[in-house]
């Protein structure tokens, strides 16, 4: 199984995420979306993990069967939120002997209130306390990502502060991934920010078109992402047209992936939302084959 770090040094690499389905309806429109995206050959794909850990047997069944059953290479996600040390070293170590080889190590979020562990906040303060601990469990076989934020993590005291701690997890990582945004120009001054503080390991954008306004808009509040006022408006006058919302949204993702290859991104993460026919389009529209991935 390759790890992604070896994929990022042999050239562009091309990603997909999905998210645990927590109903028999969500698990067949997940399957769907695997069979109609594996043909692409993804450099690699990579299955969330619910805040607090709420999803942990499902990501890690998620992840095992991509590993047995499909030619795509997961990578688990996991968070240190409301998980002891132990807890974690448990399930790094059930990763690494399953065979898989990639990590994305994230801090989290709490689980919302009425959740198991609403109160508990875990042993780890920063996502690169949990990057070391795979790397302790893994050694070199497990290829360790973090999060990055453009603009910065909300919680972050500064732009300045967030580039300091992104550059210190990627000091204990391999490699990172954006949540999304909308303006190849905020990858590109992160990119040269943490050049500056002495860091060029490999940021990889996350790409999410935008098929559906209150949806984007509200996960843009959340992440912290800076909603251009020239896409906002937009997409807001197509608003009472959800296909013409979609289709200007594709347009826009399809854009901001040529500007940032233009620009020298490592790669590309799209978010599907479990869904695949956004990304299909945008591989279309940039003149993506199999050959390419």
């Amino acid at each position: 199984m390759p790890r992604i770090h070896d994929l990022l040094a042999a050239g562009t690499t091309y990603s997909f995420e999905f998210f645990p389905p927590r109903t028999d309806e969500g698990d067949r429109q997940l399957r769907q979306t695997l069979n109609e995206l594996e043909p692409l050959q993804p450099s690699f794909v990579s299955v969330t993990y619910g805040a607090g850990g709420s999803t942990r047997d499902r990501t890690h069944a998620i992840v095992t069967d991509l590993l047995r059953q499909t030619s795509m290479t997961p990578m688990a996600h996991l968070t240190s939120v409301a998980h002891t040390r132990v807890e974690l070293a448990a399930i790094l170590t059930r990763y690494r002997n399953a065979g898989v080889k990639n990590i994305l190590a994230l801090r989290g979020d709490l689980p919302r209130d009425g959740d198991d562990d609403a109160a508990s906040p875990g042993e780890f303060t920063h996502a690169s306390e949990l990057a070391a601990l795979a790397r302790e469990i893994g050694g070199s076989a497990f290829s360790v990502g973090v999060a990055a934020h453009t603009e910065g993590h909300p919680l972050s005291a500064s732009l300045v502060d967030d580039r300091r701690h992104l550059a210190a997890k990627l000091d204990a990582a391999d490699f990172a991934i954006t949540q999304f945004f909308f303006e190849a120009q905020r990858w590109v001054a992160m990119v040269n920010d943490l050049a500056d503080l002495g860091c060029d390991k490999p940021v990889i954008p996350g790409i999410m078109p935008v098929t559906n306004l209150a949806q984007i808009t509200r996960f843009a509040e959340l992440s912290g992402a800076a909603f251009p006022a020239a896409i906002a408006d937009r997409l807001t006058a197509v608003a009472d047209d959800p296909a013409e919302v979609r289709r200007i949204g594709v347009e826009l993702a399809t854009q901001l992936c040529a500007d940032l290859l233009d620009a020298g991104a490592p790669g590309l993460h799209f978010y599907t939302l479990n869904r695949s026919p956004a990304t299909r389009e945008i591989y279309t529209n940039l003149g993506l084959t199999t050959a390419d991935t």
